[in-house]
């Protein structure tokens, strides 16, 4: 259960960066292959982007699931909506989409 504490908590986070990261680990020590797929993807389109370690705060690691209604980490979020996880985001990365959704929030 989501309580307005932690979802305010979430609701800043998110709003540090148009473009912002849960992940399992930072972006130069992911610890997780999923996490690390998004970062390397990320990366190479050269985003800014900011990141939370939920292997670091158990509430942000629940307290994210509950507030996207999605059960996996990573989670990406472009201008505070919620893109997807992993799999979404190799999807939207090989199709373009994601390129053109990020682009618009970039320089």
């Amino acid at each position: 259960m989501l309580n307005n504490n932690l979802k305010d908590q979430i609701d800043k986070q998110i709003e540090q960066s148009p473009v912002f990261l849960y992940m399992k680990g930072t972006p130069e020590a992911p610890m997780c292959g999923f996490s690390a797929g998004v970062i390397q993807v990320l990366n190479s389109l050269d985003i800014d982007y900011k990141s939370f370690n939920v292997l670091s705060d158990e509430s942000i690691r629940q307290g994210i699931k509950d507030y996207s209604q999605w059960p996996t980490i990573p989670q990406l979020y472009v201008e505070k909506e919620f893109i997807g996880g992993h799999d979404i985001i190799m999807q939207m990365f090989r199709d373009g989409s994601l390129q053109e959704r990020v682009g618009k929030v970039q320089r």
